[in-house]
């Protein structure tokens, strides 16, 4: 009995050393007698004991790569603090464990020297208004490395730019200075729309006003009293004033310069009328 036992025990020794577990996930790295083997997916898996090893077993799902401040300076000379997060993922396991040593610091440092390549080709307002730009070529270029790792990289996201306390108040100054020249232009188209509107009124109630002088020559005298009543007004204001002086309005040149804003339509039908019946 004692060496069936035995050879139980070993038995299940020998299932329980050779069974592996991988959790949904995962992949791990068997190597058999110090060379690469194959590699164990999620489930359960089954090795040589004391021949197979496992030598990795790490996710497969994405990944977060924080990048620390760097001090980068731009093409204009303005050193600026950058920082930003790689995502990624592992899309083979034996080149990511085979073809570099530490996977996060090889991301880190290749992430960085792009980034400060990139940065080094901009100017300051370039580099603000260019981070999707950057992302998306930072992107392109560290896949081509990475891949060679059996790594992909799925975004690459400039978190923040920070420039010395100086710039950002000249950058202010900048933008409130901006801010100021627009609002300037509004105001300065909004008096121009309103000048034209209010020439086009004008230029109506002329129109209004000749019509009805065409129509009623009595019209005249009405429009007369009119600007006789609006000339009195003011005076008044005038005098009322502190620092007012008194103005003569020589009552002709007024006639005269209503008969010429409305046009002598009376005395042209007039003429008119006599030509017609032959009177001179």
């Amino acid at each position: 009995m004692e060496p069936i036992i035995a050879i139980v025990l070993a038995l299940v020794g020998y299932a329980l050393g050779s069974a592996k577990i991988i959790n949904e996930g995962n992949e791990a790295l068997v190597e058999r007698l110090g060379q690469k083997h194959r590699t164990l997916k999620p489930g359960l898996n089954f090795i040589v004991p004391f021949v197979d090893q496992v030598v990795m077993e790490d996710t497969t799902r994405e990944q977060i790569l924080d990048i620390k401040p760097q001090k980068v300076i731009t093409k204009d000379n303005v050193y600026l603090e950058v920082d930003g997060v790689v995502t990624w993922q592992i899309t083979n396991m034996e080149d990511s464990f085979y073809k570099v040593e530490d996977m996060q610091v090889a991301l880190a440092n290749l992430v960085t020297v792009e980034l400060r390549a990139h940065i080094a080709e901009r100017t300051l307002s370039e580099t603000v208004s260019a981070r999707n730009q950057m992302n998306q070529s930072l992107l392109q270029i560290v896949n081509d490395t990475s891949q060679k790792w059996g790594v992909k990289i799925i975004r690459v996201d400039i978190q923040s730019i920070t420039p010395p306390e100086s710039v950002q108040r000249s950058m202010a100054e900048q933008q409130a200075a901006e801010i100021r020249k627009q609002a300037a232009i509004s105001e300065a188209e909004g008096e121009r729309q309103a000048a034209i509107k209010r020439a086009e009124a004008t230029k109506e109630s002329i129109r209004i006003l000749s019509e009805a002088v065409t129509a009623k020559p009595e019209t005249r005298e009405i429009l007369r009293y009119l600007v006789a009543q609006e000339q009195l007004e003011a005076s008044h204001k005038l005098s009322a004033s502190t620092n007012a002086k008194v103005v003569f309005l020589n009552q002709g040149l007024s006639e005269g310069a209503l008969d010429q804003m409305l046009g002598d339509t009376v005395g042209i039908e007039t003429e008119s009328s006599k030509s017609d019946n032959g009177t001179v």
